[in-house]
């Protein structure tokens, strides 16, 4: 080959090399076409766009690999995508070289079990929550030697568990619940797997030694399953229970059977446990019967109580909230004022979206229009209230739209540059039950956040407030409707954001936006990594949880932790003392809920006012139990997000 000719063919790769690297664009639209309802990707996934691109991410796709130019993630949960599997383009799905995660979550895809081991190179593969179905080959993770995550929870799948699950060296969890697989349960020797669930299929035989650890819950609704895991002899006896190895909480069984005595002293040893440890650390609340609400909180925590109630205003004959919230002017005559709320002087600000300046208003969601800090500076503006983060403001703009304007103080843990990045990725978020912001102002001393305006008001405030509905409004099917859709808010987050070490980090009442169909909008979300190491950082609910206040530790399970308030919060129609720096006042949920449900009193806690709903008291029990559980005082114990999220979703109404 002569120089002349080498010199070619590396002009002739240098073209190739680029238009390898950006196709994956191609390969995406390919699996799209495959799909026989896909309008949710309609108006991201559009041909000739990159989907790695950070200000405008495809929907569900995510690029995490070193150089962010590459499609690492797929996650499509939730969308109402359909298709039957033999339809799927997994081919195009194997061009994406750098593709470690698939989740085709809670759609309505059908048909065997897709080929998507082809895809050897898949670190975790979630398809719950659809209807494929018939037998799993046996061999059929044999080349799957990656995978470290399988859920195929919550389908229709038969026959055998494949035996090829066993060869998967990296396997770390395990998810097949309710589904109907038959058969023995093949032997899992791994000792990289952390959780696995069978229950409620039709299992047969005996529970395999390496897995009799397993806490008895995951082999729940399979009747013909022995072993000591179950304290079930295979020959039909029981046999003396083992060393409890699951939570002191279970989660609800869907029958209903008689504690033992050994479990009753269990429960018992746990509630004496978490009740010296509540008194060690000053957590016990002094009013006995549990019987306070919001309006009863003494007075000097009626501020703390309401500080995050940021976007309710109608009512203003009640002394918390009209203690706390008064008109004022951002502009328009007022240039004081408006520096004082805003923090800007509109003097100075250009009203430009195009991030170049200090004083631009950065427009990252059109979603309500373009607008600019001048328009927020001639606003009529109430103050909301004010918290460990900063204070909010209600202003309506010229042209009729209203948002909420957070002031956010100690967000300089990032430079300029991530930190925008990191907020276009939440103004990037779609998703029914999260509000995402619209725009933000940076300055060094602090941050405009402006989201939408929601009228009804947080969560905190319709239930413990002078609610302005009709109490039969906040019935147990609205109850269960507003639980169902945190979970999943919460479950996207921590899909979305999992490399995150607090995905939410500020999950309250306050924070839980409801619409006028009380569908619930989660605010306030994934901004632990924005924020300094300061005394403000300590005011985000998460800190509350026992592993923060005990050991200064922060883990994905503090979410959880979190999530339990609320449901016990919405269940028992009580205000949680936790959500109080001081405790003084409202109820201690947690431990209230724990001493009820060691003392067979569950169907007391639920609140009267959807008490006589005697028809649904065996679910209404079960997401106490469920709330209860998440609340587990050792971090360890607590179950996972996505087990929450699973049991929170098979509650009927």
């Amino acid at each position: 080959m002569s120089q002349m000719d080498a010199v070619r063919l590396l002009l002739i790769f240098s073209l190739i090399a680029p238009s390898l690297s950006i196709g994956e664009d191609v390969h995406l639209l390919e699996f799209k076409e495959s799909l026989q309802s896909s309008s949710a990707l309609d108006s991201t996934w559009i041909k000739g766009t990159n989907p790695c691109n950070q200000d405008k991410t495809w929907a569900g796709v995510d690029c995490r690999d070193a150089d962010y130019q590459s499609v690492s993630a797929l996650l499509l949960m939730n969308m109402g995508l359909n298709a039957v599997s033999e339809d799927l383009d997994i081919e195009s799905l194997g061009n994406l070289q750098n593709l470690r995660v698939l989740s085709l979550e809670n759609n309505s895809f059908s048909g065997p079990i897709p080929e998507f081991n082809r895809l050897s190179s898949l670190k975790s593969l979630f398809l719950s929550g659809n209807q494929f179905s018939g037998e799993i080959p046996p061999g059929y993770f044999e080349k799957m030697g990656s995978l470290k995550k399988l859920s195929l929870a919550k389908n229709k799948f038969s026959g055998k568990i494949p035996e090829s699950l066993g060869k998967l060296g990296a396997l770390m969890e395990l998810m097949l619940q309710h589904n109907e697989f038959s058969g023995p349960i093949p032997s899992l020797e791994q000792k990289s797997l952390e959780k696995v669930d069978f229950s409620y299929n039709k299992l047969q035989g005996e529970i395999p030694q390496s897995l009799s650890n397993v806490a008895a819950q995951a082999f729940a609704g399979n009747a013909d399953l022995c072993g000591s895991a179950i304290s079930k002899q295979c020959n039909g006896q029981s046999s003396s229970p083992p060393s409890p190895q699951s939570p002191p909480l279970p989660l609800p069984k869907e029958e209903k059977g008689t504690v033992s005595g050994m479990t009753k002293w269990i429960i018992l040893a746990v509630v004496v446990t978490v009740l010296l440890v509540t008194i060690l650390f000053k957590v016990k609340k002094k009013d006995q019967d549990f019987s306070l609400l919001v309006k009863e909180i003494p007075k000097e925590n009626l501020d703390e109580a309401v500080q995050a109630v940021q976007v309710h205003t109608a009512s203003t004959n009640r002394r918390s909230l009209s203690s706390s919230s008064h008109r004022r002017s951002l502009g328009g005559g007022g240039g004081g004022n408006s520096y004082n709320a805003m923090g800007s002087s509109s003097s100075k600000s250009r009203g430009s979206n195009n991030g170049k300046s200090v004083n631009d208003l950065v427009v990252i969601n059109e979603e309500k229009g373009v607008f600019g800090l001048p328009d927020l500076m001639k606003a009529a503006a109430e103050v909301l209230g004010s918290g460990g983060l900063g204070s909010a403001y209600k202003a309506t703009m010229a042209n009729g739209v209203t948002v909420v304007v957070k002031r956010m103080r100690d967000m300089n843990k990032l430079n300029r540059d991530a930190f925008e990045v990191e907020i276009r990725k939440l103004g990037r978020i779609r998703h029914m039950n999260i509000l995402p912001p619209l725009a933000y102002h940076y300055r060094k001393e602090e941050k405009l956040l402006i989201t939408e305006f929601v009228p009804k008001g947080s969560l905190l405030f319709v239930l413990h407030g002078d609610r302005g509905v009709s109490h039969s409004d906040l019935n147990w099917p609205t109850r269960l409707k507003i639980i169902k859709g945190i979970a999943r808010g919460m479950g996207f987050l921590h899909t979305e954001f999992a490399n995150y070490e607090l995905p939410h980090g500020n999950l309250k009442s306050s924070n839980i936006l409801l619409s006028s169909n009380y569908e619930p909008l989660l605010t306030d979300y994934a901004i632990y990594s924005l924020i300094s190491n300061t005394h403000s950082v300590q005011s985000l609910f998460a800190y509350k949880c026992p592993e923060a206040v005990l050991y200064q530790q922060l883990t994905p399970k503090s979410d959880v932790f979190c999530l339990g308030i609320v449901v016990l919060e919405i269940m028992t129609g009580k205000y949680p003392s936790q959500y109080l720096n001081n405790q003084k006042g409202g109820t201690d949920v947690v431990l209230w809920v724990r001493q009820a449900i060691s003392e067979n009193r569950v169907a007391e806690l639920i609140d009267p006012e959807i008490a006589n709903t005697a028809d649904s008291m065996d679910e209404m029990e079960k997401m106490l139990i469920i709330g209860a559980t998440c609340t587990e005082s050792e971090c360890g114990n607590r179950i996972e997000m996505r087990e929450a999220i699973r049991s929170i979703e098979e509650v009927l109404a």
